[in-house]
């Protein structure tokens, strides 16, 4: 791409702080940085046109996990660190209410509802005497019990009547999310380049030197918050994961309020706009799903729309608008990456599926180690 002068100046020079990626950490990371350093230059390159990878392609889950996941992530991490999770979650959904307030968000305190299949009874009676000692954990967090026992009330088939809430969860309208936050990440002053991939980078002694498809410029420091697509610059381990969604068009008269979990969290749905959003399923087919291609497949797609007819909206005539699939970074560990490289690179990535969650104090967590 050949620049004029004024492209030059304006955008690619005296540049003090360069972030990739335009998704829930990259727009927090630049919003904090410019509140640390109000007069330092701030640009953000975003390889889609619009945000890419998951912040503008998830369900929209203000969630801290289902009691199954909990006693899953129990087996491969401490209960310190459980609680830590669960800690960095609440506080990075206090953090996000606060910087953009309830409206505009569109949060919604209604509840966070894990179903449990006919099928998966030794699981339920597993998760329902688990109850207390989690609720116990997990106090320190929250300043009360969260977990509890409800009932089916919202005409599910093929699932156990009795269904374990989180009372504290809630979900939100991703698209007020992000053009709230691009908004005022922009009316800040930060300025964000869109269809532009990095290829690269070059550390300097006192700069790094970005290289993309069409040019190179120099900024003093380069903070990566490219998720599930960290590893096509970096060495630290984090995989993507590819999340199919789809959703219905309005159903009349739809009962259902609240967000919806069942299969440790494979699968997901919850209401919008009287729809059901409904995703999940990589659990299907783990290694045709371990890739940052967006598309979707026959077989996730298949279960997806079984379920919705057989369990979520059964005897419910239901017609299903489209769908799409987001790309997400996760890794053996649940707790995300955000760490210094060297001198002038920084990053934050590995969410794990809780970028709704985690994203606003993972971007403050990033700006903060300069």
């Amino acid at each position: 791409m050949e620049l004029s002068y004024w492209e030059n100046k304006s955008w690619l020079t005296n540049v003090d702080f360069t972030v990739v990626g335009s998704g829930i950490v990259g727009l927090n990371c630049a919003l904090h940085l410019k509140i640390r350093f109000p007069k330092a230059k701030i640009l953000i390159l975003e390889k889609g046109i619009l945000p890419q990878g998951a912040s503008t392609k998830n369900a929209g889950f203000a969630c801290f996990g289902s009691i199954s996941e909990i006693l899953s992530d129990l087996k491969s991490h401490t209960e310190q660190e459980v609680i830590q999770l669960a800690q960095q979650r609440f506080t990075g959904i206090q953090l996000l209410r606060n910087t953009l307030g309830d409206k505009n968000i569109g949060y919604e305190n209604l509840g966070g509802h894990e179903l449990f299949l006919n099928k998966d009874l030794h699981l339920f009676e597993k998760c329902q005497s688990s109850i207390s000692h989690i609720n116990k954990l997990l106090k320190p967090v929250f300043k009360k019990s969260v977990f509890q026992i409800t009932s089916n009330t919202y005409g599910f088939n093929k699932v156990n009547q009795d269904i374990i809430t989180h009372t504290e969860e809630g979900q939100i309208d991703t698209g007020c999310m992000m053009t709230s936050l691009l908004s005022l990440v922009q009316k800040k002053g930060v300025s964000i380049l869109n269809s532009l991939q990095v290829e690269e980078f070059e550390e300097k002694i006192d700069s790094v030197v970005v290289k993309t498809a069409d040019f190179e410029f120099h900024t003093k420091k380069l903070l990566i918050a490219t998720n599930g697509f960290a590893s096509k610059l970096l060495k630290e381990q984090v995989e993507p994961a590819r999340a199919q969604v789809l959703i219905t068009k309005p159903v009349k008269n739809l009962k259902i309020k609240g967000t919806f979990h069942f299969d440790e969290g494979f699968y997901y749905f919850r209401n919008i706009d009287n729809r059901i959003l409904f995703g999940g399923g990589r659990n299907l087919d783990f290694q045709s799903e371990k890739t940052d291609d967006f598309g979707q497949t026959e077989i996730v797609q298949t279960s997806l729309e079984r379920l919705l007819h057989q369990m979520i909206l059964p005897n419910i005539d239901f017609e299903i608008d489209y769908g799409w699939s987001g790309i997400m970074g996760v890794g053996q560990q649940k707790k995300p990456i955000v760490k210094q490289l060297s001198n002038n690179v920084l990053c934050g990535v590995r969410l794990g599926g809780m970028g709704i969650a985690i994203g606003s104090s993972v971007g403050k967590q990033l700006a903060d180690l300069l």
